[in-house]
Parts: C-alpha cells; sequence; structure tokens
C-alpha cells in the first residue's frame, strides 16, 4: 500500500466543490479562491493540516472581499489622514457610488434620448455650494487641477518663493508647474512678499499669478504675505490653490482659506481637493470666471484629467446631501468625546483610560492648528495586535501609551473598538 502524501491531500475539484467554498467563489470569484485551495493543499502536503480538515482551513482563509483594502477604524486623531483614504464618504455618498457604478445617464439627456453634458449635476451643486463661482470643472486632484491650469493659462506664472512648496511623498509643486512646459517667475523671498514683487514680474509673458496655500508648514516670525485681494486687479488672471476644499469660512477653522471667500476677494480660478474637507471623494475643483473654465475645459489634457460617473456621483450626493463625517468630527464637542470615551473604558475595564488628547485636521489643512479631543489610553503592546485585527483599528503611541483618540472615530464604530480591542487581550 502506497504511503505516498500527496495521495493524502484533498483534490482542488473537491474542495471547490464544497457548498461553503463554491458560494466564496460566487463572491470573489474562481481564481482567487483556487489560489487560497492551493496554498491550503501546500498545508497538508506538508503535514501541517489534517486532509480532513482542509475545506475549513479554506472558508476560514477566504477573505472578506476580492480587494485587498481592509476597512479601518482610524483612532489616529487625523480626521482626514491621508495613509487612511482621507475623508470618509457620507451615507448619502456610499448610496449614490452604488447605484451610479451600474449604467447611468452620466451623458445622456432622458428627455431627448441625445448626449447630455457630463457630470452636470455635481457641477450645479457646485455652483450652488459656492456662489461666487459662475462655473467649475471637476477633475481627478488637486494636482490635476493645477496642471491643468499651467498648460491651458501658459507662459510664465509668476508665483512666491515662500509658496513653492513640497507636500507628502516628495511632490514638489514646482517640479509639477515646469513639467507642464510653464516657465516659473519666483518672486520675493522665503518669508517675505509684496505686492509691488507681484506687480514688477507682471508682463506680457504672464499667464496667471498663482497663490499656493502653504499645506503642511507655517512660516512665522519676521513675514510678510499678500492676500487674494490686494493682487485682483493685476492685469492677468490670480489663481489660488486653497488646498483643503473648505467651501466657507468654518468656525472650528479660522484660519483656513475657504473657496466663497476667496473668489469673492477676487480670485479669477480657485483649485481644491474634494476628499479634505469638503468630505467626499479624490477629485480636484476649478471654479470661477465662466470663460477660463471653458478655457480648460477645451483643452485636451481635460479629457486625460476628467473624473468617472462614481466620482461625479460620490461629489453630488456629498454636496446635496447630509453633513459629511468631517463636519461632524469637526463639530463633536469635547464633552460628546469625553463620554464616549467614559462609555468605551467603562466596557472594557481593566488598563484602559480616559485622557486628554490633542486631533488634527491632516490632509495639508489647517497646519499646526490643534483641535481638543479625548482618547482611550492603552498599554503601549496594544498598538500593533490592534493593526492586525478585524478590522484593524490605528491608534498613536504617546508616552508609552497606546491612544484611541475619538474624535476621528465614527460614533457608530466605538462597539467594535471596545470589540477590537478585547481580541487583543
Amino acid at each position: 500500500m502506497t504511503t505516498d502524501p500527496r495521495r493524502r491531500v484533498p483534490r482542488t475539484d473537491a474542495l471547490l466543490a464544497d457548498p461553503r467554498v463554491a458560494a466564496g467563489v460566487e463572491r470573489l470569484g474562481r481564481e482567487l479562491v483556487k489560489s487560497v485551495v492551493v496554498a491550503v493543499q501546500q498545508r497538508v502536503r506538508e503535514g501541517g493540516l489534517a486532509p480532513g480538515a482542509a475545506a475549513d482551513a479554506v472558508v476560514a482563509a477566504l477573505p472578506a472581499s476580492a480587494a485587498s483594502l481592509h476597512r479601518v477604524l482610524n483612532a489616529t486623531g487625523v480626521l482626514v489622514h491621508t495613509n487612511l483614504g482621507r475623508a470618509p464618504w457620507s451615507p448619502a455618498a456610499v448610496e449614490a457610488v452604488v447605484a451610479a457604478s451600474g449604467t447611468t445617464d452620466v451623458e445622456l439627456d432622458l428627455a431627448t434620448g441625445r448626449r447630455g453634458p457630463r457630470g452636470e449635476g455635481a457641477i450645479d451643486a457646485l455652483l450652488a455650494a459656492v456662489p461666487a463661482a459662475q462655473a467649475a470643472i471637476v477633475v481627478n486632484n488637486c494636482a490635476a487641477a493645477l496642471a491643468l491650469v499651467a498648460t491651458c493659462l501658459g507662459g510664465e506664472l509668476v508665483v512666491a518663493r515662500g509658496e513653492l512648496v513640497e507636500i507628502g511623498d516628495g511632490f514638489r509643486i514646482p517640479d509639477l508647474l515646469v513639467s507642464t512646459g510653464a516657465r516659473l517667475r519666483e518672486v520675493g523671498t522665503t518669508n517675505r512678499v509684496t505686492r509691488a514683487d507681484y506687480a514688477a514680474a507682471v508682463g506680457p509673458d504672464t499667464g496667471a499669478v498663482l497663490k499656493i496655500h502653504p499645506s503642511n508648514f507655517v512660516v512665522r516670525g519676521f513675514t510678510a504675505a499678500v492676500e487674494v485681494a490686494e493682487l485682483a486687479g493685476i492685469g492677468v488672471p490670480v489663481v489660488a490653490d486653497v488646498g483643503s476644499g473648505l467651501l466657507r469660512p468654518h468656525p472650528a477653522l479660522p484660519d483656513e482659506p475657504d473657496l466663497q471667500t476667496t473668489l469673492a476677494a477676487g480670485a479669477d480660478l480657485v483649485l481644491c481637493s474634494g476628499d479634505k474637507l469638503l468630505g467626499g471623494p479624490q477629485a480636484g475643483l476649478v471654479l470661477g470666471r465662466a470663460d477660463l473654465v471653458q478655457r480648460l475645459r477645451r483643452h485636451p489634457l481635460y479629457r486625460a484629467l476628467r473624473v468617472d460617473k462614481t466620482i461625479l456621483a460620490a461629489l453630488e450626493a456629498t454636496l446635496r446631501g447630509p453633513v459629511p463625517p468631517v463636519h461632524r468630527m469637526l463639530a463633536t464637542t469635547t464633552g460628546e468625546l469625553r463620554a464616549r470615551a467614559e462609555a468605551v473604558v467603562a466596557a472594557l475595564g481593566g488598563d484602559a483610560h480616559v485622557v486628554e488628547a490633542s486631533a488634527r485636521v491632516g490632509g495639508g489643512g489647517a497646519p499646526e492648528f490643534e483641535l481638543p479631543s479625548v482618547a482611550v489610553a492603552l498599554p503601549a503592546s496594544f498598538a500593533e495586535p490592534l493593526r492586525h485585527g478585524a478590522p484593524p483599528v490605528v491608534g498613536y503611541l504617546a508616552d508609552g501609551r497606546t491612544l484611541l483618540d475619538l474624535r476621528s472615530l465614527d460614533p457608530a464604530d466605538d462597539e467594535a473598538l471596545v470589540e477590537a480591542v478585547r481580541a487583543c487581550r
């Protein structure tokens, strides 16, 4: 009688025929499930798993979805965390994306049966939210918006030296601008610039004056900057990249520029991100003068940068629907956070306790601005197992402790947070 261990390995077709595995094929696809089956067969082949346990092992190893991204509980205190996908969407935006994932009327006028304007609903929602804008377009991120403006307006771009910034992952604004073929005319010094500097630099080759949000740094001390209102009427378009996508002034962020105020102050175009303080999907928004927006829309590069139907749907739902989660995070009081933290600690007991904390906007918005917050403190040893949990929980280490800041966490996830901590004990 043969003792070849390969004969003991369950056959692929037999494992795939298990009803539970077959259901996984329907949900995840045959190739993904088959890769799990092959891995389990190898464990049996090596003697680490009994043949009779193979089907159960396959079921246990099947991923939750066909995508590799995981739902993560954000307890970092960073409201718009770039590494965690920036702004969480409102339920209305999620519902809109599900509806748009099928066949939609994205470029069809149902009344006439003819081709219609793409993204008209999202554009109308933008203009309703920012009345100072005459027109708007949507591209795939704010860098794309800036590249389109630089390419289309062309020639020489006047920009303050102190605004030629580098943001996350080594991305440098001047490198992007130069890559479009534009020439940069730098004015002022690192810490000081005046209107006279801008006026002296404007000439027949000037395509625009740029104002760039400083993103993730602040210059303090002996400084001088020029506001958009002072640049209005300088003779060329004034383009302001306000970065974070704040639609209107927000009481919690008094120093953060917003689209409505910047346009009303005299900017010809404003640019921003859709997935930061606006609270929606990744997108680059350009709003302002109708003639300039039309020039951008007609440029060949626009076609390469435009967004798909799901982004348009999520953006419109974010603008028209309920308050997005980011704004709920900003508005939450420390009293509400403390009550939640005390409830979490009461459920956990033991080594968990409530501490004061400081949250941040993140995503380059409101640099160095701190929001008072409340966190649940645990021993430092919890940080790593929490990240490996289901769902993963990401907090941060401070003073030898793991802190789980509740300002960046949806209140509906408090119970999931408790269960995740319990699973680590």
